[in-house]
């Protein structure tokens, strides 16, 4: 939950924003191999980007999430920032909270060696 890690790690200010992205996405990336594929913005690399709203807050509850469970172990933590719109390989694929991608356009990746951080 991207919420989770900007609300303790950002906004609890034990770490900058670009450490976020770095968390999130670059160092992940690097971890399965699909760096630089995935995990930057660069001229080669897949357009898939977040647009995250750092001011939005919301109490998080297994009655608003996406999952197939009635559940939460996250259930009543409040959170600051969230992923408002996110595209997968430059098309839209969540625009706010829901789902507006074709279903069945993922596309395998073929990882390399894992190469450490």
């Amino acid at each position: 939950r991207l919420s989770l890690i900007y609300t303790g790690g950002v906004h609890g200010k034990h770490f900058s924003p670009n450490r976020f992205v770095q968390l999130v996405s670059t160092a992940p990336a690097k971890l399965f191999g699909l760096y630089p594929q995935k995990g930057t913005i660069a001229v080669g690399s897949d357009a898939d980007l977040v647009i995250f709203d750092p001011h939005h807050e919301e109490v998080i509850s297994a009655k608003t999430h996406h999952m197939r469970v009635d559940y939460s172990m996250f259930e009543g933590i409040r959170t600051k920032g969230a992923a408002k719109t996110v595209f997968s390989r430059g098309r839209a694929v969540i625009d706010a909270g829901k789902f507006v991608g074709r279903p069945g356009a993922g596309q395998f990746l073929r990882r390399q060696t894992y190469a450490g951080l």
